[in-house]
């Protein structure tokens, strides 16, 4: 293999690894984007709602072997089920405790809310899980090998492949559902204008609710399947993850869709090739530089349109 083979094929190897990274990251954002558009509040716990659903998946996985399930179709399918359930019930419970009863404050309360909230679940896992990391046997192992050299083998394992293909297939079904469901319009009718909305019939309170639960839902999705892929959780991944998440939001444009999603590709991109290329130490540095500069040259995101129909 010359020295452009083996470039060309380095580069394709970091786009994957990018690419996976990234739809994680876009499926944690999403949750974030879908908050902010519909009641314009950062939901500062919803990271630690992604890190509930990582230990839910531990737990989960943990106890299928132990009961002597091998099919890894069927742990997968326990695993993603229970996961969002338990965390569409937390982020349900936080709506309805720690942020709708300060619906008609300032943006300050809620804002210091959604702080408390997220260190109060990061000390009830620690709590009740211990502080070390819990550790995962692979569940999916083995990949395919896309090309073979002397010294170079560029190649996709199954669980990046799951990864992307399942958060596709996730963007298209949520597309369908914010565009074409009575829940999709009655959620953009309370983003334009909830009092309205309210009086044309539209439980307001409801809606809200369910953009919660359906932000939690994939932020339980992102929690397996990061669980899967590293091999190890731990209390605090909440906290970093879920600030990258709003980080790739904002990034594309905080309140759009298809930002959140665009905006967590470009942060796994980035991370992928500045730690190929350059140091791993300073990915974040890289991502975070990226995002300040953006926002300077365009400040409400690269989709975030005055215009653009938002959830």
């Amino acid at each position: 293999m010359d020295g452009a083979a083996l470039g060309l094929g380095t580069f394709l190897q970091h786009l994957i690894n990018g690419l996976t990274l990234g739809a994680i990251y876009g499926l944690i954002a999403i949750g974030y984007t879908m908050v902010y558009g519909i009641i314009r509040m950062i939901n500062f716990a919803h990271g630690e709602i992604y890190m509930l659903g990582a230990f839910v998946a531990v737990t989960g996985f943990t106890l299928l072997s132990a009961l002597g399930v091998q099919s890894v179709a069927l742990g997968l399918i326990v695993v993603l089920a229970a996961s969002i359930l338990f965390t569409a019930a937390y982020g349900w419970t936080v709506e309805r405790v720690a942020y709708r009863p300060l619906r008609g404050s300032g943006r300050l309360a809620p804002l210091i809310s959604a702080i408390g909230m997220s260190i109060f679940l990061q000390n009830y896992v620690m709590l009740t899980q211990g502080a070390r990391p819990k550790p995962l046997q692979p569940v999916l192992s083995g990949g395919i090998t896309l090309w073979q050299g002397e010294t170079f083998a560029l190649g996709i394992t199954y669980i990046q492949a799951f990864i992307i293909v399942l958060t596709v297939a996730l963007m298209a079904s949520f597309t369908v559902l914010i565009a074409r469901t009575p829940l999709g319009r009655a959620q953009r009718a309370c983003e334009q204008d909830r009092t309205m909305a309210a009086l044309l019939g539209i439980n307001v309170d409801r809606t809200i609710s369910l953009t919660f639960v359906m932000g939690a839902s994939l932020a339980a999705v992102a929690g397996v399947l990061v669980t899967m892929y590293y091999g190890v959780v731990d209390f605090y991944i909440g906290f970093l993850a879920g600030l990258k998440a709003f980080t790739a939001a904002v990034l594309g444009g905080i309140g759009s869709l298809p930002g959140a999603m665009l905006g967590g590709l470009l942060i796994g991109l980035i991370e992928a090739f500045f730690t190929g290329y350059v140091s791993g130490a300073y990915k974040d540095v890289a991502a975070f530089s990226i995002l300040i500069l953006v926002l300077v040259l365009r400040p409400t995101g690269l989709l975030g349109r005055p215009d653009i129909e938002k959830v």
